[in-house]
């Protein structure tokens, strides 16, 4: 399993699962008209939730106060050249911010090999039943149309499928679903560990968000994967927790203090992915980088792709 955790970011932490069940593709059926929807009423947080959405907005607030949480892109003040794209490239594709020691998440830069998904990825989004139906509608516009960027910039088969069908499950849940969700956990990824589940049901309030991203063995490839988007965010902090997330879950698994104009540093500058991080993600799926390379291997394979895309930019 690879882990990213945000903490004013995140993390990907990676971890193997002995086995994993195979996904069945739904087959398409004629469509029917939807019987109208009963109004219901929404399900009524905690108090410890509601907590949790005031700090969030304070912290919000205070981000945007000091000009973090950037939506601009950095095209203005932040250049970048070659040299420092593949640097980046190299830092936050194959190395690993976080190795798993006795079921705990241990803060410690390795060096790693390169990691992606081969088979097509089918996003499932889950929402807990205190997130109101509003949010609900937005959050699953915004991330279907993430999906679809995602898939045109790595040329890699990426859409949105259900619960049932999904290996990438998208998870929005309040501070009441998630303390709960651990048998639900298990119904979705097959074969998870009880330490994969503490890690998304027990994190602290200082982790944002996460993704983790599962292989089977030791495999470079990915099979399933998890990403956690804390409900109670105030809607920047939510779409910055959806870009990153999702993004590092096809394989940018760490975080670089020297990374910019990006949304893979935890500086918070920027809250949306930039062109420097579509550049990455080329990168990651450009065809003649394979999955299990060292950074040795890959780095006069990453140095010839930066050449070709970025032209005579230095």
């Amino acid at each position: 399993m690879q882990a990213r955790r945000r903490f004013g970011r995140s993390g990907l932490v990676g971890l193997a699962l002995a086995a994993l069940s195979a996904c069945q593709v739904a087959t398409p059926q004629a469509p029917v008209a939807p019987a109208p929807r009963p109004e219901t009423a929404p399900v009524p947080r905690t108090p410890a939730s509601q907590a949790i959405a005031r700090h969030f907005a304070r912290v919000q607030s205070d981000l945007i106060s000091r000009g973090l949480l950037r939506t601009d892109g950095g095209q203005t003040d932040a250049p970048f050249g070659q040299d420092a794209l593949v640097e980046n490239f190299i830092r936050i594709a194959l190395f690993d911010e976080y190795v798993s020691d006795g079921g705990r998440l241990i803060a410690r830069q390795t060096q790693s090999r390169l990691r992606r998904w081969d088979q097509p990825i089918r996003m499932g989004l889950v929402f807990g039943g205190t997130v109101p139906e509003a949010q609900q509608a937005k959050d699953r516009a915004q991330i279907s149309a993430y999906a679809g960027r995602l898939s045109r910039l790595t040329g890699h088969p990426i859409r949105m499928g259900t619960p049932g069908n999904a290996n990438f499950h998208v998870l929005v849940l309040n501070e009441d679903d998630r303390l709960t969700f651990g048998p639900e956990l298990q119904r979705l990824v097959p074969g998870i560990t009880p330490a994969a589940i503490r890690t998304i049901t027990d994190i602290p309030r200082s982790t944002f968000c996460m993704v983790l991203a599962f292989s089977t063995g030791q495999s470079s490839t990915y099979s399933h994967a998890v990403a956690l988007i804390r409900g109670e965010h105030p809607d920047r902090m939510r779409t910055s927790c959806i870009h990153e997330e999702l993004a590092q879950g096809l394989g940018l698994a760490n975080d670089s203090p020297v990374a910019r104009p990006s949304i893979f540093n935890d500086d918070e500058e920027f809250a949306l992915l930039t062109r420097h991080d579509e550049l990455l993600l080329k990168i990651l799926y450009d065809r003649r980088l394979r999955p299990g390379m060292t950074p040795r291997e890959a780095r006069p394979v990453v140095e010839t792709i930066v050449a070709e895309l970025l032209g005579g930019e230095s």
